[in-house]
């Protein structure tokens, strides 16, 4: 307790002196001034209680920006995992949660709910060759013909087995649809199609829109575990929605893994190029085109290829600590929680790049540092609250969001409040802040029986829900929503739209592109007094209205009959 209190201390301290905010104007300073009509009618359509109500009016943009200032100032440099600067974000975030009287929800009585990583970062010592039965070895070029990671964290692995190409390499019996029908792939290497079958039908792979089958991430699981060594899955700008020049630099880089995962893995999870995958073809006296086409249609069938991958992966393996910060306001069920609710954001970014002169700091005031003001200003609204939540609430900000959701897959794994309890999920990701929205993105919740209340809810705040613009990029499963909705929670992400007051939507994605060309995962991605935090504590606000009635509603969400994570919310593990 007293490492608590002058963690506390010391802590209120750095907020004041960096920002200049506690005891100052901007945390002294009321709640921002809303319209009597966006005061009170939210509140009044939606049935919630006067105590509520008031503590939703309370959420102030200018506390969400002092967080925003202090988490994403130099003194963090850029937040990385497993970093000085990503350890002083943990520590800062326990704190605010400390200071709000919440209970901490992670290891020993503590916030902070410590994981193990490894860093493996291939070398260019690796090599890759194709050899056919008959004609000559095709030798890879590293980063320009393929990429590839060693998933089971050593420095050093060899390859030489057949390849068998599996289409999609996919098995989904909702859809009666199984690409490893008849055909043993242990010990081998799979050859896979990026994405999914083509489909119309909502009922076939959902139609235009992708389903975690598509997922990249999706077939190396599953490779590894029907037992391969390996995969290479065909680069298509097309069905990828991104180019190759995005595979590289992504695979070129350090990939990080959970140290003690026991899933199985993959000697060599790779992309190789179209053209690559054209020539292995032809090696085996076939063409791409027709084994694509082929691909794509029922009653496709797997086949061992005359060509055989032998590789020499060399890595650099590193292990390193980072923890997500988790924090609980009890509820009335005690003991016994149910329909609890689960608020998240990411606090990592990409800390700082040593090779790149000038400024070099990645300090994501954007990325996320919008999403950890956000989550601190609900947690701070819910536990001050006449209100006493019927049901828990769990806030959890969580690490390596940019090595590949691992903080949220780890917590997903381990949830301080077992997954068939807890209702719903709500995730907050680079929220712009930019003005007044009048439109929100909730991608996912039309999957869930929530979403009419979504729907009620963004009327009721004057929110047009807007679609999202590309279905079959698979956005839902880039967010880390997605990995409580792998353990079963119906969980899903609120961003704003492309509606903003006093604009028209061109203006909205102008803004949003312009931010992605220019600022994301970029180091111009900083703090700036211009910035209009409006937007972030109306989306607060209307996060704060859609947990409450997740806790006030009669009956737990679930999963729509026939969605792809229904059955794990059936029949946890």
């Amino acid at each position: 307790m007293h490492f608590l209190r002058l963690t506390v201390l010391a802590f209120g301290m750095a907020l004041g002196a960096a920002c200049g905010v506690l005891g100052g104007a901007a945390l002294a300073a009321p709640a921002a001034e809303m319209d009597p009509a966006t005061e009170r009618e939210p509140a009044a359509a939606l049935g919630l209680p006067a105590n509520v109500a008031a503590a939703m009016r309370g959420i102030d943009a200018e506390r969400i920006r002092a967080h925003v200032r202090y988490v994403s100032d130099d003194l963090l440099e850029g937040r990385g995992t497993g970093t000085r600067g990503g350890d002083l974000a943990a520590k800062y975030i326990a704190t605010q949660f400390a200071l709000g009287g919440l209970k901490p929800a992670g290891d020993n009585g503590g916030y902070l709910q410590k994981i193990e990583f490894t860093g493996v970062h291939t070398l260019p010592a690796t090599t890759f060759a194709l050899r056919p039965e008959h004609g000559s070895v095709l030798e890879l070029k590293f980063g320009e013909d393929f990429v590839t990671t060693d998933q089971t964290q050593t420095e050093g692995t060899d390859i030489d087995a057949p390849i068998v190409f599996v289409g999609y390499g996919i098995e989904a019996p909702e859809y009666r649809w199984n690409d490893f029908k008849g055909v043993n792939v242990k010990g081998k290497v799979l050859l896979v199609i990026v994405n999914e079958p083509p489909s119309k039908d909502p009922k076939f792979f959902n139609a235009e829109a992708m389903t975690y089958y598509g997922r990249w991430t999706y077939k190396f699981e599953e490779a590894a575990r029907k037992g391969a060594v390996g995969a290479l899955i065909i680069h298509r700008t097309d069905l990828a929605s991104y180019g190759w020049g995005v595979v590289r630099s992504s695979w070129s880089a350090e990939q990080v893994f959970l140290s003690n995962d026991r899933e199985p893995k993959l000697k060599a999870a790779s992309w190789i190029q179209l053209g690559v995958a054209r020539q292995l073809f032809a090696a085996a006296g076939l063409k791409l085109d027709d084994m694509m086409a082929s691909a794509g249609t029922r009653g496709f069938k797997a086949r061992e290829l005359p060509v055989r991958l032998k590789a020499h992966v060399v890595s650099e393996v590193r292990k390193f600590e980072s923890s997500n910060v988790l924090a609980l306001l009890p509820g009335a069920d005690g003991d016994s929680p149910q329909q609890a609710v689960v608020y998240s954001a990411h606090y990592d970014h990409l800390g700082i790049d040593p090779a790149m002169s000038g400024d070099n700091i990645y300090n994501g005031a954007v990325d996320n540092g919008t999403g950890v003001g956000m989550l601190l200003e609900m947690a701070r609204a819910f536990a001050a609250s006449p209100a006493r939540v019927p049901h828990p609430v769990l806030f959890a900000a969580v690490t390596a969001e940019e090595k590949g959701l691992l903080g949220s897959n780890y917590l997903g794994k381990h949830l301080p409040i077992p997954a068939p309890r807890i209702a719903l999920g709500l995730n907050f990701d680079a929220i712009p802040p930019i003005g007044i929205p009048q439109s929100v993105n909730v991608t996912g919740a039309e999957r869930t029986t929530f979403y009419p209340i979504v729907e009620k809810t963004a009327k009721a705040f004057g929110y047009d829900i807007q679609a999202d613009a590309e279905p079959g990029a698979g956005h839902y499963y880039r967010s880390d929503h997605f990995s409580l909705a792998r353990a079963g929670v119906p969980a899903f992400s609120v961003n704003t739209g492309v509606k903003f007051a006093g604009h028209p939507p061109e203006w909205g994605k102008a803004q949003r592109d312009e931010y992605t060309a220019k600022h994301y995962h970029n180091p111009s991605d900083e703090y700036s007094a211009s910035m209009d935090f409006s937007s972030d504590a109306a989306l607060a606000r209307f996060g704060f209205a859609l947990g409450w009635q997740a806790l006030l509603a009669k009956d737990t969400v679930n999963w729509l009959p026939g969605d792809e994570f229904e059955a794990v919310r059936l029949n946890p593990r």
